[in-house]
């Protein structure tokens, strides 16, 4: 069982990404992660269904996102991210948008995606996008409803473990990335593939890079880069819900973790031989990923773009100038110049403004 006041606290940055309103009297209502009300999952999924009676289902989806944080360890959980999925779909077919399902076999088991933008006939530039160790594909996937602005198609998947992918997350977890390209090879420009992939996933496609030429471009906040890896002292350190998620993932005994992860760690002439472009959002007050792995990405990634917020880990506090960065440094890595990427660097210079503003005040 977790403990309630740890998810309150690391959720904060996924409902605020979501833009989910009033999470905070949501949260005030739960009081137990048991079963019925006041319970996590019981709270969470009673205004999902709320929501979904009111024809509201992208709203919907992104409670029940909620209501299975932070990973599945019961029927409740599992129901959520049915739930999640479900609602998914009645937005997509009731709002007509042009996102379809994906279900790949891979290795051992399956791998679910939602796509944007595929054609055998006009393949475009992919970019694949992924969240952590605690972020369902739903949370990400009304961004492939803007895929086609950008002149890219799209696919938005989970990390091994994590919702409806059915794969263990291990050392080689990040050949999966390999396995996805292949598998749209005939409706995407898969050589030409750029990866938004966030926190853990952000390890997975730096390590798939190094392997795998068609990734192009890595854009990540908070990714894991060695120290993670190898500092047992700081494992014993983490938030209990990172400590019991990863090794629910990767089927692990939490006793075990931090050794059986220990040689994921990416060196530095690992990290020197990347020959594309690294950008990287960083938390100076980060509980989970040491100071010490954007540090090392400074020091021997030949083309890093790092920023970094004062703020703790996934930067709550700084959602909007985080997406609006995300996407201005994919407009950068891809080496488009247009409206659009200029609309999209006011927007983050506004933001940043704003937060400097509203700092001087407090």
């Amino acid at each position: 069982m977790n403990d309630v006041d740890e998810l309150k606290k690391f959720v904060v940055v996924h409902a605020r990404g979501q833009r989910i309103p009033r999470y905070r009297e949501l949260l005030d209502r739960i009081t137990h992660d048991g079963e019925g009300p006041g319970s996590w999952t019981g709270e969470w999924s009673r205004a999902a269904a709320e929501l979904a009676g009111r024809g509201r289902h992208l709203d919907a989806c992104r409670h029940y996102a909620m209501a299975r944080f932070p990973f599945a360890d019961g029927p409740a959980r599992q129901a959520a991210i049915a739930e999640g999925v479900t609602e998914l779909d009645h937005w997509r077919f009731s709002a007509g948008m042009d996102i379809q399902r994906l279900d790949l076999p891979i290795g051992d088991g399956r791998v679910r995606c939602w796509a944007g933008g595929l054609s055998a006939a006009e393949p475009r530039p992919l970019l694949l996008i992924m969240g952590g160790i605690v972020t369902v594909k739903e949370q990400w996937a009304p961004l492939l409803a803007q895929i086609g602005r950008l002149g890219m198609a799209g696919i938005v998947t989970e990390l091994p473990g994590v919702g409806e992918n059915t794969l263990r997350y291990d050392a080689g977890s990040h050949r999966m990335l390999s396995q996805l390209l292949d598998a749209v090879a005939d409706v995407a420009d898969v050589s030409q593939t750029y990866a938004m992939n966030l926190s853990f996933s952000g390890h997975l496609a730096l390590r798939c890079a190094l392997e795998d030429p068609r990734i192009r471009g890595v854009v990540t906040t908070g990714a894991p880069i060695s120290e993670f890896f190898t500092d047992l002292d700081w494992h014993a350190r983490l938030p209990r819900v990172t400590t019991d998620t990863l090794a629910h993932l990767t089927w692990t005994d939490p006793a075990d973790l931090a050794e059986s992860m220990r040689d994921w760690a990416l060196t530095g002439d690992q990290l020197a031989a990347l020959d594309i472009p690294v950008c990287y959002v960083a938390s100076s007050q980060d509980e989970i990923i040491p100071a010490g792995d954007p540090a090392l990405l400074a020091r021997h990634v030949r083309d890093l773009h790092l920023i970094e917020h004062d703020d703790v880990h996934g930067s709550p506090g700084h959602v909007m100038e985080t997406r609006l960065w995300s996407v201005l440094s994919l407009f950068r890595i891809r080496r488009i110049s247009n409206l659009q990427s200029a609309t999209f660097g006011l927007l983050w210079r506004a933001a940043k403004a704003r937060r400097a503003l509203t700092a001087s005040r407090a």
